[in-house]
C-alpha cells in the first residue's frame, strides 16, 4: 500500500464524496498534508483505512454537514490562510484593503483611488442611523445603515465581478463612514487615559479604513500601537471560512441577492451570541471585574451558575486561536502597563488554572476595545466591517454558481394518509 493516498482515492476508499472528505478534515476526523507541489492534498493510506473499516464517522450533536468549494479561505490544525497565505502574517505586514482586494481578486492589488462611498450613499446611511435612540449599539447602527445605502444605487443588481468589487469597497467605506462620533450616542467604556505624547489620526476621505474607524468608536487618540492592533484585527476578522454568516451570505449571493443584501444578510446572522455577537459577551466579562483581584469571582460566579466563560474556546480551533495570539501580542506591546490589560492578563491566568479552554478572537478584540477605552460593542463593529470584505468575497464565488439549496431530513409526524408506513 503507498504512503499516502489522491483525495479521489481516499474518497473511494472511503465511499464518500470529495466534498465528504474535506468536511472530515474540518472536523478533525482525518487529516491531510500537501504535496511537494504545494496544491494537491494527500491523505495518509493507513489512517483512511482504519477510517473504512470502522465506517463513516457520526456528526457531533448540532454539527451538519455542509461543504461548499471555495478558494478563498483554508482552515487547518491551528492555522488560517486567505488565498493560500497566513492570515496571522498578513495582519501584521498588510493594511486591511489590501487583504481585502486579495480576498476578492487573489492578487494583493491597489485601487487606482482611495475608497470611497457616493455621497448620496453617506446622506441616507447618516440620516437612517440618526433616528435610532441614543443608546443603540454600532452593530444595530450598521444593520440599518446598509440598507439605507442601497437604496441610494441605482445599479447595485449589477452582478459582474468589477462592480461588485467596486461595491464592496464603497459599501464598507459608507459603513464606517455613516457611524457617528462615540459621543454623541454612547458613552465609552472606562479605560486608562491615552498619554498626551501619542498622536492622533486624521480620518479624512483618504485614510485608510482602520484610521477612520477608531474615531468612530473611540473619543481618544490612538495611539500608533494601539492603531495597528485595530489594523491587524480588522485583517484577522476578514474571512473565517464558512462560518455561520458567510453561510448565509452564500446562500443569499447563490440566488442572485445584491452586495447590500449580501452584507444585510451576514449582519444579520453574526449578530447571534455564538458568532460575531460574542465580542459583546467578552466585553461585559471584562468590564465585570473591577481590578485584576476581582477576576477570580467574577470566573467564579460565571461557573457556578453553570455557564460557560465567554472569550475562550473554539469550535475549530482545538490547540488555540492563532488570531488571539496575534491580536493580544500587539495589544501588549502597545499598551503594556495598562490597566485594562492587567484585568486581561489576570483572566487568562485564572483561565489556566481552571484548565479552561484557551483565548479565541473575542477575548483578544474585548482586550483591544478595553484597553482603547471604546464604545460599547465597538467590538461587534470591528468584527461587522471586517467580515463585509469576506462576505463580498464569498458572493463573487457564490454569483457564478448555481442556487445553494442543501435538503432537510424530515423528522416530524408521518403523513396523515398512512402514505409511508407500514400495514397493520
Amino acid at each position: 500500500m503507498a504512503d499516502f493516498l489522491t483525495a479521489a482515492e481516499a474518497a473511494r476508499r472511503l465511499g464518500v464524496k470529495p466534498a465528504t472528505l474535506y468536511a472530515y478534515v474540518s472536523r478533525g476526523v482525518l487529516s491531510r498534508v500537501r504535496a511537494p507541489d504545494g496544491r494537491a492534498s494527500l491523505f495518509g493510506a493507513e489512517e483512511v483505512e482504519r477510517l473504512a473499516r470502522r465506517g463513516r464517522p457520526r456528526r457531533p450533536a448540532g454539527v451538519a454537514d455542509i461543504t461548499v468549494e471555495s478558494a478563498i479561505t483554508e482552515i487547518t490544525g491551528d492555522s488560517l490562510r486567505f488565498r493560500g497565505l497566513d492570515a496571522t502574517r498578513l495582519a501584521v505586514s498588510r493594511t486591511f484593503e489590501e487583504v481585502a482586494e486579495l480576498l476578492w481578486t487573489g492578487e494583493f492589488r491597489s485601487a487606482r483611488e482611495p475608497w470611497r462611498a457616493r455621497p448620496a450613499a453617506l446622506a441616507a446611511g447618516r440620516a437612517a442611523q440618526a433616528a435610532l435612540p441614543g443608546g443603540t449599539l454600532p452593530l444595530e447602527r450598521l444593520q440599518v445603515i446598509v440598507p439605507a445605502m442601497a437604496a441610494t444605487d441605482p445599479l447595485r443588481l449589477q452582478l459582474d465581478r468589477s462592480a461588485v468589487i467596486a461595491t464592496g469597497r464603497s459599501l464598507i467605506v459608507g459603513m464606517v463612514d455613516c457611524l457617528p462620533s462615540p459621543t454623541t450616542w454612547i458613552t465609552p467604556s472606562p479605560a486608562d487615559p491615552t498619554p498626551s505624547s501619542d498622536t492622533s489620526v486624521s480620518a479624512g476621505q483618504n485614510a485608510p479604513i482602520a484610521e477612520r474607524l477608531w474615531p468612530r468608536l473611540c473619543d481618544q487618540r490612538a495611539s500608533p500601537g494601539l492603531l495597528r492592533a485595530l489594523s491587524a484585527a480588522l485583517v484577522l476578522l476578514a474571512d473565517h471560512e464558512l462560518a455561520a454568516s458567510t453561510l448565509a451570505v452564500r446562500v443569499a449571493a447563490s440566488v442572485r441577492a445584491d452586495p447590500y443584501a449580501v452584507a444585510g444578510t451576514g449582519l444579520g446572522a453574526m449578530s447571534g451570541a455564538l458568532h460575531g455577537g460574542a465580542s459583546l459577551g467578552a466585553e461585559t466579562l471584562m468590564a465585570a471585574a473591577s481590578d485584576p483581584d476581582d477576576v477570580p469571582r467574577v470566573v467564579t460566579e460565571l461557573l457556578r451558575r453553570g455557564e460557560k466563560v465567554p472569550g475562550f474556546g473554539h469550535l475549530v480551533y482545538r490547540g488555540g486561536d492563532p488570531r488571539a495570539v496575534v491580536l493580544l501580542d500587539l495589544v501588549r506591546r502597545a499598551a503594556p502597563k495598562s490597566g485594562q490589560l492587567a484585568v486581561a492578563e489576570a483572566m487568562l491566568a485564572e483561565i489556566r488554572q481552571k484548565c479552561l479552554p484557551a483565548p479565541n478572537i473575542d477575548f483578544a478584540l474585548a482586550t483591544l476595545t478595553g484597553v482603547a477605552g471604546m464604545v460599547r460593542g465597538a467590538g461587534e463593529a470591528i468584527f461587522a466591517v471586517a467580515r463585509t470584505a469576506g462576505w463580498i468575497a464569498h458572493a463573487l464565488e457564490a454569483y457564478i454558481g448555481g442556487p445553494l439549496r442543501p435538503r432537510a431530513v424530515y423528522t416530524g409526524m408521518p403523513a396523515a394518509d398512512g402514505r409511508g408506513r407500514g400495514q397493520r
